[in-house]
């Protein structure tokens, strides 16, 4: 896990590093944000969102980036939010920007990320399991927790910081027993911490120290093996560079990169990467030259385009998952180029909106239908399913995610990834190709499915090699199909298999 900013405070600064844990560089001296003076020093004005009736004195007592980290983190751990929707909308609300709102920003992923590691620490001190606890004390409790272990905000200012926000949450009554359990933890330095809550197993230990649920690592571990595991995990709790592609026929990734002061991507010909910065605010993107889209979906798409089929390319292609529309949006740009059109099919409304917008301009047909059994003619030349999943491959960019999924999930997917894929080769021409894709490394999602529908399709389909395919990327598994990893590639860990049918 990534560490947090720091604080102007220098005490117990040696005792809250921990390998892995990399701070973040110095903040500002006047953002007042780091809790390096007492709390009652500073004060934001205005009102937050999840204000509750406190009073201005008791606001003045607590900066505006842990009012929003705060609130975030409860919207998500106790009413299922996602937090890099709920996030943006608090800090807006809050009129937060610059370093006050990459702060707030850090604490919520970060404790988000460490999540694991703080409950259990808080399990081994407190009189009280967590679930007895209100919600609001729960929240500040873990993002107190994380300030303590795994970043240079001050001792003191993170445990008096978090003793006032419990206040200022209406929990007053709380106030000593958060005082209480704060003074404990970071009496204990984070690594002697992890030395005595750690599993006594390789995988355990592993997944605790990185902060994933143990069931993550095995399903990790069953396709890098666990020479590789711990690099895998580690690199789920960096912070990710934002990934952009430029609209093929429109812009090129050297061009998109001139006019964001990004870096042209490694792999895909569209990829351009940022280190910082709101993507929405740039000109190429509000005026749809350029999306917002990971390299490996990048990669995907290019690939169904590329694929060699047998017969002539008809010009007709399909996104059988299109929902929200990224990948839909690339195949309708290279479509474009190669005068090709692109039916795009998503069952849910609010979403195939989201396709039409992504596709404003594009060669793209929306359907709302279930993929299953979409209506659409037989005869496509290329087939695009990108199935539902886990979504363990985004870990990183979606650290709440980690402790929102259950192994269940996975056996509940694969049923429907199967029956989507059937349906795709159903809709597909003899000669023609198809691309399964997850943004899952989980074998359950990948190899699984490709290898049934190879089992029962026995002379009716072939595997293509997709490694040619994968725009120059190596490592990419022992398979035909591409397998992708944050450690090796620098992608969210996302698979595909490129199948032709005979």
């Amino acid at each position: 896990m990534a560490g947090g900013f720091r604080s102007r405070s220098t005490q117990n600064q040696s005792s809250n590093k921990s390998a892995g844990h990399t701070p973040a560089r110095e903040t500002n001296s006047n953002q007042r944000r780091s809790g390096n003076r007492a709390p009652s020093a500073r004060g934001h004005n205005g009102r937050s969102s999840n204000d509750r009736g406190s009073s201005k004195a008791q606001r003045g007592r607590v900066d505006a980036p842990r009012i929003v980290a705060v609130g975030a983190l409860i919207e998500v751990s106790e009413h299922g939010a996602y937090a890099n929707l709920v996030l943006p909308k608090l800090l807006r609300a809050e009129k937060l920007s610059g370093l006050d709102a990459a702060f707030a920003t850090e604490l919520l992923y970060g404790t988000l990320r460490a999540q694991g590691i703080v409950d259990a620490v808080l399990a081994k001190v407190s009189s009280r399991s967590l679930q007895s606890m209100a919600p609001e004390v729960r929240a500040a409790l873990r993002l107190g927790v994380y300030q303590s272990l795994f970043t240079r905000v001050g001792q003191h200012a993170a445990v008096d910081t978090t003793v006032e926000l419990v206040v200022f949450l209406g929990q007053e009554r709380a106030r000593g027993f958060v005082n209480g359990i704060l003074r404990t933890v970071t009496r204990t330095n984070v690594d002697v911490w992890l030395e005595r809550l750690q599993p006594s197993t390789e995988l355990g230990r592993l997944a605790f120290r990185h902060s994933h649920p143990e069931w993550i690592a095995q399903s990790f571990a069953r396709v890098l093996g666990m020479h590789d595991l711990e690099a895998a995990l580690e690199a789920d709790s960096q912070r990710p560079v934002v990934h952009l592609a430029a609209r093929p026929g429109e812009l090129s990734a050297e061009e998109l990169a001139v006019l964001t002061g990004g870096e042209v991507g490694a792999y895909s010909p569209y990829a351009v990467y940022l280190e910082s910065g709101d993507p929405g605010d740039l000109e190429p993107v509000k005026q749809s030259l350029a999306q917002v889209q990971d390299e490996g979906s990048q990669v995907i798409a290019r690939a169904l385009a590329e694929a060699p089929t047998n017969g002539q390319d008809s010009g007709r292609w399909l996104d059988l998952c299109a929902g929200p529309g990224g990948k839909a949006a690339l195949l309708g740009g290279l479509a474009r180029v190669d005068g090709a059109r692109v039916d795009a099919v998503e069952p849910a409304a609010h979403r195939a909106a989201l396709v039409e917008k992504s596709c404003e301009g594009l060669p793209v047909d929306v359907h709302v239908a279930d993929g299953r059994d979409s209506g659409l003619a037989k005869g496509y030349d290329r087939i695009l399913v990108d199935a539902p999943c886990s979504g363990l491959g985004a870990l990183r960019r979606r650290p709440d995610a980690r402790w929102r999924k259950q192994e269940s999930d996975i056996d509940e997917l694969t049923g429907l990834q199967y029956a989507l894929a059937s349906a795709a080769l159903d809709l597909l021409r003899p000669g023609g190709v198809m691309v399964y894709s997850t943004c899952s490394p989980d074998l359950r999602e990948t190899r699984g499915i490709v290898d049934r529908l190879l089992k029962n399709n026995q002379g009716q389909v072939e595997e293509l090699d997709a490694h040619p395919l994968a725009c120059g990327m190596e490592d990419l598994g022992r398979y035909p199909s591409v397998q992708m990893w944050p450690h090796k590639h620098g992608t969210d860990a996302m698979f595909f298999s490129v199948l032709r049918k005979l």
